[in-house]
């Protein structure tokens, strides 16, 4: 009678039809709510949210590249190469900004507990904190190395600078994202202050080198490259100037590594500065019979042959003598040569030291040895030569 009730215009048909009649509504109701049990997971915050993270990165990760692209093209066509250094920085930190808040809309969709949702919103935070503390970085990086191209000084300075600046950018961000987790940092500032007056009297040292490698950096008595020597007697070619020391390489082809304390101490002969080429001096002597006039033609022809046809003889300069002392036993005179840097006068001295000593001998001029002249009385050679007998 139920049956009948539920369908009562199938009363007078069949049992048979009836029957099945039930059976196509039992699967149609079995259909619905089906369905119905999959938009209800669908319309889950479960669900919705992983979906519209997804989307939110796929879109916006497009839309951004597309965007990227397209003021990258334009910063290329500038005369200017800033604006592609600032937008390379921001292409890892844009990233970390488009999945941080991808996550922020998801947590807004999900049913998330309070203290869940702190947590959330804290990290998002300290993730975009992140992501200022990794622009600056990058565009430091990424100016320093384009400035190192310019300038030799930044090309010798870019360690140390680079890393004071991380080293500050990490200071400032831990100081952040602490007081945005809610820790005072008033009493960490103050010790800090405190801390760092007691690392500056433990580490004086070391501090004294840092800051003379800065000053020696800034000021630039000295640079990688040149050939240099110190009044304690240490010389050869500066290869590193470093937060803590300078290196120099002698020409023995070992390394010298002198604290920047005490490059700044020194008195310094820097032999590039103002210019690599200089004047290389030979000191002469030729005997007081010398026609003096023979003497300088002679040897400023012998100077003008060896910086033709020496390497590192300064070809376009020419060779001059000065006479300066009467000496004891020869007329003293200085040969003015001129070599390319430093280090060619070694070769240069040498073979002018050779082909004047040939030249001079082949002209019969006389470099004289050291003579003693000796006043002995003439008795008393009298008595050496047993002439005379003793009194």
């Amino acid at each position: 009678m139920a049956i009948l009730e539920v369908f009562p215009a199938q009363a007078a048909r069949p049992d048979a039809e009836i029957f099945d009649t039930i059976a196509r509504c039992g699967i149609i109701s079995r259909e619905v709510t089906g369905m119905q049990e999959v938009l209800h997971m669908l319309s889950s915050p479960w669900v919705v949210g992983p979906i519209v993270f997804i989307g939110w990165l796929i879109g916006l990760t497009i839309i951004m590249r597309i965007i990227y692209g397209r003021i990258r093209d334009l910063a290329a066509r500038t005369s200017t190469d800033v604006d592609d250094v600032i937008i390379g920085a921001l292409r890892l930190p844009m990233l970390l900004v488009i999945i941080v808040t991808g996550v922020l809309i998801v947590a807004r969709i999900l049913p998330l507990a309070p203290d869940w949702d702190k947590g959330v919103n804290l990290g998002v935070k300290l993730a975009i904190i992140l992501a200022g503390v990794l622009f600056v970085d990058g565009l430091v990086k990424a100016l320093l190395r384009r400035a190192a191209r310019k300038a030799a000084f930044v090309r010798t300075s870019a360690a140390i600078v680079q890393t004071t600046v991380r080293g500050v950018i990490i200071l400032i961000a831990v100081l952040v994202i602490l007081d945005t987790a809610g820790v005072s940092i008033t009493p960490l500032v103050a010790s800090l202050g405190v801390g760092s007056l007691a690392v500056a009297l433990a580490l004086q040292s070391p501090l004294a080198n840092f800051f003379a490698g800065i000053q020696i950096l800034a000021d630039k008595p000295i640079e990688v490259g040149q050939y240099i020597r110190l009044d304690s007697g240490e010389e050869g070619y500066v290869t590193n100037i470093g937060w803590r020391s300078t290196t120099i390489r002698a020409l023995p082809n070992n390394l010298i590594v002198i604290p920047n304390s005490r490059i700044m101490d020194a008195i310094i002969t820097n032999y590039y500065r103002p210019q690599r080429d200089l004047s290389i001096l030979v000191q002469v002597g030729v005997h007081y019979d010398s026609d003096l006039e023979h003497v300088e033609r002679v040897t400023c022809e012998v100077a003008k042959e060896v910086l033709q046809e020496v390497p590192g003889g300064k070809r376009d300069f020419e060779p001059f003598i000065r006479y300066h002392t009467f000496g004891d036993s020869s007329i003293n005179f200085t040969v003015i040569l001129r070599a390319e840097e430093f280090v060619d006068g070694y070769l240069l001295k040498h073979e002018f030291v050779k082909r004047l000593h040939k030249r001079f001998k082949q002209e019969g001029i006389v470099i004289p040895f050291p003579i003693r002249t000796l006043d002995i009385k003439k008795e008393d050679l009298l008595l050496l030569k047993g002439d005379v007998p003793p009194s």
